[in-house]
């Protein structure tokens, strides 16, 4: 994986296409020297058999933007226990040998409020949410100055019920990466207008990775098909990140 990115915005796949669509939607702008400069584009595939895994592999589409000096990462969708193995190998292409060199982690996430629960409440409500969470760890850095002005700090009680989000938060602490985990809520049930405000929502991510980044977000390109979010979800491997 070529490195130099000060940046790297971290997308996981999702069945709704929020990081598909987030990936595609952030471009150079119109009148952006970038675009004589072709972005370089990659593939990776990291082995995962250190961990006695032989039929997958760490997988994840990448582009490298030069100048700002940002990469966007997209990578597959996996299930517990493989996740963890696969976030922890990208993790470890990103950081290197140079611990001064470590880029800023940029994680959004777009999740349903039945994933998101606070001590004092049994969640957050719709009336009291912000447009979108916060999560910081690591040593402040401009980029997170940037962010912090259009978003709101996680209360220290939120818990987060949602494989890929706890597994990233617990790796990125272990390895004291600079990382800013964006959350954008949606609601349980969908209508018409639910589904309008949370587009808001995706398109709000959007400018936030759009100012943060130097890049442009095109909101046309923004494809998301929602489902409605169970209560009822189970995930049995939640423990192994705490």
């Amino acid at each position: 994986m070529k490195r130099g990115a000060t940046k790297v915005v971290l997308l996981f796949r999702d069945s709704e296409g929020f990081a598909s669509s987030i990936f595609d939607a952030l471009r150079p702008s119109p009148n952006s020297s970038l675009l004589h400069a072709p972005p370089e584009e990659e593939s990776i595939e990291l082995s995962l058999e250190r961990y006695g895994i032989h039929e997958q592999k760490a997988s994840a589409k990448i582009i490298h933007y030069v100048d700002p000096q940002v990469s966007l990462l997209l990578m597959e969708n996996y299930e517990p226990p493989v996740l963890a193995c696969a976030v922890t190998e990208v993790l470890s292409q990103l950081t290197g040998e140079e611990p001064s060199l470590m880029p800023t982690l940029i994680v959004p996430f777009v999740l349903a409020l039945s994933m998101l629960k606070c001590e004092r409440k049994s969640s957050i409500t719709k009336e009291s949410r912000p447009s979108v969470y916060r999560i910081q760890v690591g040593p402040e850095r401009d980029i997170t100055q940037v962010l912090a002005i259009r978003t709101e700090k996680a209360p220290p009680s939120l818990q987060i019920h949602h494989e890929p989000a706890t597994c990233l938060l617990q790796l990125v602490r272990v390895l004291k990466l600079p990382t800013c985990v964006l959350i954008g809520q949606r609601g349980r049930l969908l209508s018409d207008k639910a589904i309008g405000e949370e587009l808001k929502i995706l398109y709000e991510i959007g400018e936030l990775l759009a100012s943060a980044t130097g890049l442009c977000f095109s909101r046309e390109r923004i494809v998301w098909q929602p489902t409605n979010a169970s209560d009822d979800s189970k995930e049995p491997w939640r423990a192994l990140y705490g």
